[in-house]
């Protein structure tokens, strides 16, 4: 169910109703298919995108990029999964390239992710640095413009 999955990720709010008659399949069907898909773990978590700055809560967001030591037999899964078990951490990757791990980390101030990166993060047996880069302002999230001031999203067509 591809185009279930398509749908649920652009809009989780749409009606089953609609989903069913975009997918020309009954409600019942679609409400089965969720459900095996939630408990097969294909659909994790159904979540909004905020915009906080609207909101006026102070969020200070940090990427680190983390290079680590691999352990033997289990690589680089280990430390990943230590790290991700820290509140702070809002997404973690394994990626390929300079650095090994990309950590996305939340906190209410500077001070509060740095004290993360120093107390907790870099003294992990097996991180050998750590550099982190503070977000300034969040343009497009997760496929969604923030904070779209375009009205009209049509070419200017002139004689």
């Amino acid at each position: 169910m591809k185009e279930l999955l398509e749908l649920l990720e652009k809009d989780c709010t749409q009606p089953r109703e609609q989903l069913a008659a975009l997918l020309h399949i009954s409600k019942e069907e679609v409400d089965a298919h969720i459900k095996r898909l939630e408990a097969e773990k294909v659909i994790v978590k159904y979540q909004p995108i905020i915009n906080w700055d609207q909101v006026g809560e102070d969020r200070v967001t940090a990427v680190i990029d983390v290079r680590i030591t691999p352990q033997r037999e289990v690589g680089f899964d280990a430390i990943a999964e230590r790290i991700c078990r820290f509140p702070e951490v809002v997404s973690l990757y394994l990626m390929s390239g300079a650095y090994d791990l990309s950590v996305m980390v939340e906190g209410h101030t500077l001070k509060e992710v740095s004290q993360f990166v120093a107390t907790k993060l870099s003294t992990i047996d097996g991180v050998i640095s750590t550099t982190t880069h503070f977000m300034l302002k969040r343009y497009k999230y997760a496929g969604v413009i923030i904070e779209d001031r375009e009205d009209d999203h049509r070419l200017v067509v002139s004689p």
